[in-house]
């Protein structure tokens, strides 16, 4: 969804790259390089998580600034700790440090993931601007 928002703006090809959608734990390892164990004693709902997948963006594509998003959209999935709309975003900017941002978005799972996505794009432009 974050791609697509961006691919909407008309010349976007000069500063989109790619992107991944790695639903799966098996696609946070083989296409970002997620190290299993992040997974298994985090989570794939976790800062740990959205941190190495912005992280393996950045270090398995041509470019200089990563976003990611990990979540429950719902309406199933959630546990008593990881409710449904606990969302981890994460955003780096090469040679700098990974931020996490973590979220509970209200809503059914469309709100969730309009709301993820509206986070993403925020987190992106606000990386782009610094600089």
């Amino acid at each position: 969804m974050v791609v697509a928002a961006l691919t909407e703006i008309a010349g976007s090809s000069d500063v989109v790259e790619r992107g991944f959608v790695t639903y799966s734990n098996a696609a946070k390892m083989e296409l970002l390089g997620v190290p299993a164990e992040l997974i298994d004693s985090h989570g794939a709902v976790s800062a740990e998580v959205a941190a190495g997948m912005a992280e393996g963006a950045v270090g398995h594509a041509p470019v200089d600034l990563a976003v990611s998003i990990t979540g429950i959209a719902g309406p199933g999935g959630a546990t008593p700790t990881k409710p449904v709309g606990l969302v981890y975003l994460g955003i780096l900017r090469k040679g700098r440090a990974v931020r996490t941002e973590r979220h509970i978005f209200p809503g059914d799972r469309k709100a969730v993931r309009e709301a993820s996505t509206q986070r993403a794009l925020e987190l992106l432009l606000g990386a782009a601007r610094a600089g």
